[in-house]
């Protein structure tokens, strides 16, 4: 064994040892702000040559600020995967970010672990700064904590149980509600305790049916959920605004467009709750906006006070032959009217309600979400034919309101229209002149119908537009949910016992990633922004057999990397082309490339990845210019309001 020191070595610095085993073992000794080497032969251990070829280089802290690419994992791929769908699926697993394990599940390779850890770190300067306290939370959950909420019986197959050796349920956490409630009501004994604000960033599984998308719908996914304990709504409604500020931060410190939208509470609960969406065609939810008023909202809640309806004259109720008309379209175009004329009757049936007869004119779409919240919760099902016809005793199609003995409900819509046209109750028949009130009762009118490009603002009545979007962050208002169900209370000023008020706000770490991805990139490859990117400068030698073109590359990562610029070298021996594809695909923002030609001159070409403008750099100053334009493309956003 050799040992190789420093000239520091006696002038009283602080050490770190590292242990690299290629061929022999060696210890090395370097100065704590030294960069150290995976690449050190133990025949040729002089300075000189361990400074010259630098593999890895780490800063003060043990990050990896400069990666010479041939010593890298990333293992990039021309063809797209079949089982690849949307963009960011085919380009990370292309641009070798990640790599599937099974349905679901992904393993994150080096340069999608870099882009995870920055969007980690924006997350909990974040909630650092609004005063979140971190924890880790067990992954593995007792059963009886979901019994005591409700939700054992509730969640549905999505929640992965399982019973330990001494025949225990358990149940792998898809959330952490129960558990924190828990932990809190355990801790927390007075007002003088709160308020409080907990959080963690951890591994949750969820089993979906059908996974897909990469990371955008997955069963295993990486999680950042915070959790607020107040005493009073006050309180609470501070606490979730601190929440709303902090999540616009950290997804304008990730480089992200998005918009914020009201939105459902699913199946966590509470009172009200928002949704922070990054704007991508590719979005696999529909967004309403306003442009007159910034009113905002997930298109299965955006809410809708009125829309253009069918408005004709009464008429008295005639039954119609109707022969094969089972559905609006070919209703409406036999009978030569307008498909807002005719009021659909559509059969779902609800575990907790029973069957529900529903009504909506004929040109809308049922949000299901806005009917289950009508039906007080029962998730809805739309009855199969054979059910319809067993419950109705008629073909679907040809279902009636008229002397309904089932539960009915109905659009509002519904409910302004005098002169429609409904199921007659017998196969191949319709009524005609149906008006509600007269021809059938109505149990409640509601607001069912989906939100439809053009609908005027529920705020300001300008016409909405239709967006996609891709969830990234929920924040909830859970109110008394979990803390009444588990028993989480305090001692009042009074003396009296409450329960705490309670919030929950999440962030889908993948998804961020991902996201940032369906929102940034070209045919080419990734384009990412500064703050998520895995490397901050691609670095590429043309003729890496040319001594000159390396003597140059090597000192200009050294300066890279000594004024902190995180630098990926392409050191490879490769044909040029092959290192421009491969730059494109990963899209790190800025791309310098080092030739003979342009040493000729002094110079190196530097390419913006976003908009592929080109300049030529003096070589002398060029890691200055690189380190300001990196700090700029890095300084924070000023907070703006929602």
């Amino acid at each position: 064994m050799e040992a190789f020191f420093s000239p520091d070595f006696t002038r009283g610095t602080q050490w770190k040892t590292l242990l690299i085993r290629r061929g022999l073992p060696n210890w090395v000794f370097l100065p704590n702000n030294a960069y150290t080497s995976l690449r050190i032969d133990p025949d040729d251990m002089t300075q000189e040559n361990t400074t010259d070829r630098l593999e890895t280089k780490v800063d003060a802290s043990g990050e990896v600020i400069g990666q010479r690419l041939s010593a890298y994992l990333a293992p990039t791929m021309k063809e797209t995967p079949a089982e690849a769908e949307v963009v960011s699926h085919k380009l990370m697993i292309r641009a070798g970010l990640i790599r599937k394990l099974a349905a679901g599940i992904y393993s994150y390779l080096p340069l999608g672990l870099r882009s995870l850890r920055k969007a980690e770190r924006i997350i909990r300067a974040e909630m650092n700064r609004f005063r979140a306290r971190e924890v880790l939370l067990p992954a593995v959950q007792p059963a009886e904590l979901w019994k005591e909420s409700g939700r054992w019986e509730k969640y549905g197959p999505e929640l992965l149980r399982f019973k330990d050796r001494h025949d225990r349920d358990c149940v792998i956490g898809p959330t952490h509600e129960e558990v924190v409630t828990d932990l809190i009501r355990r801790e927390v004994r007075s007002f003088r305790d709160l308020p409080l604000n907990i959080f963690q960033i951890q591994t949750k599984f969820r089993d979906e049916i059908r996974p897909r998308f990469g990371l955008m719908r997955g069963r295993e996914f990486i999680m950042k959920d915070a959790y607020s304990f107040d005493a009073d709504d006050e309180a609470a409604d501070r606490s979730y605004r601190d929440m709303y500020r902090a999540y616009g931060n950290i997804f304008r410190n990730c480089g992200l467009r998005f918009a914020v939208v009201e939105a459902d509470s699913g199946a966590i609960g509470g009172s009200f709750s928002h949704e922070f969406m990054v704007l991508a065609d590719s979005g696999e939810d529909a967004l309403a906006f306003c442009p007159g008023c910034s009113y905002a909202a997930n298109l299965e809640k955006a809410e809708l006070s009125g829309y253009p309806f069918h408005d004709a004259p009464e008429a008295p109720l005639a039954k119609i032959h109707t022969p094969g008309c089972r559905h609006v379209p070919q209703l409406a175009a036999f009978l030569g009217t307008p498909e807002s004329a005719i009021i659909k009757s559509m059969l779902f049936v609800a575990e907790e309600a029973g069957p529900v007869l529903v009504l909506i004119p004929g040109h809308r779409e049922i949000s299901l979400v806005k009917l289950k919240n009508a039906l007080g919760g029962s998730v809805p099902s739309l009855a199969s034919p054979e059910e319809a016809e067993r419950i109705m005793g008629v073909p679907m199609g040809f279902v009636t309101p008229v002397g309904a003995r089932v539960r009915i409900v109905a659009d509002q819509g519904v409910g302004r229209m005098s002169n429609g046209v409904v199921g007659a109750g017998q196969a191949d028949f319709h009524y005609a002149g149906a008006k509600p009130g007269r021809d059938f009762e109505v149990g409640s009118f509601h607001d069912l119908a989906e939100v439809a490009d053009g609908d005027p603002c529920p705020r300001c009545g300008q016409p909405m537009s239709i967006k996609r979007g891709i969830e990234v962050g929920h924040v909830f208002k859970l109110g008394t949910k979990y803390s009444k169900a588990l028993g989480a209370t305090y001692a009042a000023r009074d003396g009296s016992e409450r329960p705490i008020i309670m919030g929950c706000y999440g962030i889908g770490l993948g998804r961020t990633v991902a996201a940032s991805v369906e929102q940034n990139h070209d045919q080419d490859g990734i384009i990412w922004p500064m703050a998520l990117a895995p490397f901050q400068v691609a670095l590429l030698p043309l003729q890496v057999q040319n001594a000159e073109v390396v003597r140059a590359t090597e000192a200009l990562y050294g300066e890279l990397t000594s004024l902190g610029v995180e630098t990926l070298l392409d050191d490879r021996d490769e044909r040029p082309g092959l290192k421009f594809k491969d730059a494109d695909l990963l899209g790190l923002p800025l791309r310098v490339t080092i030739s003979e030609k342009g040493l000729a001159r002094g110079q190196v070409e530097l390419k913006n990845r976003r908009d592929r403008e080109v300049a030529m750099l003096p070589l002398g100053t060029a890691a200055g210019t690189l380190r300001d334009m990196c700090l700029a493309a890095l300084a924070p956003e000023p907070e703006r309001s929602q």
